[in-house]
C-alpha cells in the first residue's frame, strides 16, 4: 500500500512564499514521474508542474519563473517551492506520483490535497 502525505499549505500574503512537500511511503520500488496539480473552487484540476526521471520539467505558463518543483529521491519526497504568490494561486494543491511498487503494481497515486490561500 502506498500513501502520499502533503504539507506546507496555508495562508500567505501576495508576494509571499510557501514550500509544499509530498512524502510517499509504502512498498515503493521506483518513482518515474511526479507532479503538482491544483484546483480552485468551481474550476477543473490543472497541472502546475511536472518532472519525470530523465525527462524534462514542465510548468504551467502562469507559474513559470515563480514555482520550482524538486525531489529528494532518498526520501521519496517531492517539493513545490512557490514564490511571488498571487491571489490567483489560491487553490487546493495535490501531488501526483507515477510509481511502481515492489510487487509490480504501477500507477498514479494522489495526495489528499493541501489548501493554499493567497490573500491580504
Amino acid at each position: 500500500q502506498v500513501q502520499l502525505v502533503e504539507s506546507g499549505g496555508g495562508l500567505v500574503q501576495p508576494g509571499g512564499s510557501l514550500r509544499l512537500s509530498c512524502v510517499a511511503s509504502g512498498s515503493i520500488l521506483s518513482i518515474s514521474a511526479m507532479g503538482w496539480y491544483r484546483q480552485a473552487p468551481g474550476q477543473e484540476r490543472e497541472l502546475v508542474a511536472h518532472m519525470s526521471t530523465g525527462g524534462p520539467t514542465n510548468y504551467a505558463d502562469s507559474v513559470k519563473g515563480r514555482f520550482t518543483i524538486s525531489r529528494d529521491n532518498a526520501k521519496n519526497t517531492v517539493f513545490l517551492q512557490m514564490n511571488s504568490l498571487k491571489p490567483d494561486d489560491t487553490a487546493v494543491y495535490y501531488c501526483n506520483l507515477r510509481l511502481a511498487t515492489i510487487i509490480g503494481v504501477r500507477g498514479d497515486y494522489w495526495g489528499q490535497g493541501t489548501q493554499v490561500t493567497v490573500s491580504s
